[in-house]
């Protein structure tokens, strides 16, 4: 066969060259990377990944569709918007891309045909402009109108439908919608839209997410009624708010009155409060609920055990009676067992049970219980106070947060155990621009949006990744 083989040769047959190898299949390259953004906000500006040949020019034929997906993350994020494109002239545009979850990630892009190519790294971050800490969980809305929730998420108080029932970092609240306004209740949760539409989610026993039933939700809920909210203000097992004219609705369980429509029956839609006033920002607490009027007068109803409603006496009331004491007030904030309140000049005042200094005038235990308002030690000027199960705490004028009451869980935030019966100032010389305490833990954010919580984060709703922690000083959210 070999002897064959050389006379062909021989005769001047010329030998079968082998065919070119293929051309290399055309590859991905992203020419505007993916930069860092804001959670549950577009990312700017917008990613473009183009087809290419293998010397790097774009092909402006190619239409094969390229889709983005997360190649890499610190958490369970999940990529949203328009994930898959058509190229235009050979460069795929994806201009509402978001991701919902703080972290640092990076995009693979693929397409049929095509060598995929990963992004380089970039960081998400959440910047909030408002924070609300409830009994086991946390909620905040950050800048671009999207509510987050952490902490426990029994019964669907997060707003998410997760097989983890904790949650120790913020996770977006499922829904899509931009709120304006966010409170974070003992089991449930409530916010109200720019528009004024309020949509509540979590536990329902008892109406207190206002859609008309007692089935518990874990998404958000609109309340019906078709009432155009201005805040809204999540307590124990129910809720109030108030309109954009002024009137106070309240729906939920009424045990004891705290309802303020004269009975002591529950209510699963929103009921207008009783009395007639206009109010400037109603506030749920416990059992009790109180409301600041357009003439700066404070006004509270519901279980009077304590002295908490302020008005002399520990009469339970089922509309709104009149704190006693003549004083101006810009806004109250109801407690588990106590109320707190800021008049025009910029002083505290709290009234009702003093078992652990809650009041913060000096006073403790039973013998030091209010039914009128008293003034809160150290001669401070606040802009904002806020009551809790057993501590207060209050933003003074020069943004340093200070609390007082029990500090069993480092709820009042100064480093030490040690039950505060005045106002002392919460480590760290932070400076705040807005607080609000839940039942056993507090958070503050920074002008920066930057969310630090203390006290008792036993279900992740100090947001700062610790399912089981307790904290005597500020610690930072994960954002």
């Amino acid at each position: 066969m070999a002897a064959w083989s050389v006379l062909a040769l021989a005769c001047g047959d010329a030998p079968t060259e082998p065919p070119p190898p293929p051309p290399p299949p055309p590859r991905l390259s992203f020419t505007i990377q993916p930069s860092t953004a804001e959670g549950a906000l577009a990312i700017a500006p917008a990613i473009e990944v183009a087809i290419q040949d293998a010397a790097g020019n774009t092909l402006v034929g190619a239409t094969t569709p390229v889709t983005l997906t997360l190649s890499e993350s610190l958490g369970a994020a999940t990529l949203g918007g328009t994930t898959i494109v058509t190229p235009v002239n050979g460069v795929a545009r994806f201009s509402n891309v978001t991701i919902d979850r703080a972290g640092t990630y990076t995009l693979r892009a693929s397409a049929t045909g095509a060598t995929a190519t990963t992004s380089t790294a970039f960081d998400v971050h959440l910047t909030f402009t408002t924070v609300r800490a409830g009994d086991s969980h946390t909620c905040g809305v950050n800048v671009a109108g999207a509510a987050y929730c952490w902490g426990w998420n029994g019964g669907g108080r997060l707003g998410v439908v997760t097989p983890n029932n904790v949650e120790p970092t913020p996770v977006l609240v499922t829904g899509g919608l931009t709120f304006a306004a966010i409170s974070a209740g003992v089991s449930h949760t409530c916010a109200v839209t720019a528009a004024g539409a309020a949509y509540c989610w979590g536990f329902n026993g008892y109406g207190e997410l206002g859609d008309g039933t007692t089935t518990g939700k874990a998404t958000p809920t609109l309340v019906v009624g078709g009432h155009a909210f201005a805040a809204v203000s999540a307590g124990f097992d129910y809720t109030c708010a108030v309109t954009t004219g002024g009137a106070a609705y309240c729906w939920g369980r009424n045990r004891y009155g705290k309802l303020g429509d004269s009975s002591t029956t529950d209510r699963p839609t929103p009921t207008l409060v009783a009395g007639g006033l206009t109010f400037t920002a109603v506030t749920a607490g416990t059992n009790h609920t109180c409301g600041v009027t357009i003439a700066s007068a404070a006004y509270c109803w519901g279980l009077n055990q304590f002295g908490r409603l302020g008005d002399s006496s520990t009469t339970d009331r089922l509309s709104p009676t009149a704190v006693a004491g003549g004083l101006s007030f810009t806004a109250v904030a109801g407690g588990g067992y106590h109320t707190c309140g800021l008049t025009t000049g910029g002083a505290a005042y709290c009234w009702g049970s003093n078992g652990t200094g809650e009041l913060g005038d000096g006073g403790y235990g039973s013998e030091g219980e209010r039914w009128t308002p008293s003034p809160v030690s150290g001669g401070l000027t606040f802009l904002a106070v806020t009551a809790a199960g057993y501590h207060s705490c209050g933003l003074a004028t020069d943004h340093i947060v200070y609390c007082w009451g029990s500090n069993s869980f480092g709820q009042v935030g100064d480093g030490s155990e040690f039950d505060r019966l005045t106002p002392f100032p919460v480590a760290g010389a932070h400076s705040f621009a807005a607080l609000d305490a839940g039942w056993v833990h507090a958070c503050a954010h920074q002008t920066s949006g930057t969310v630090y919580c203390w006290g008792y984060g036993g279900n992740g709703q100090l947001g700062n990744g610790s399912e089981g922690s307790v904290s005597r000083v500020p610690v930072r959210v994960r954002q």
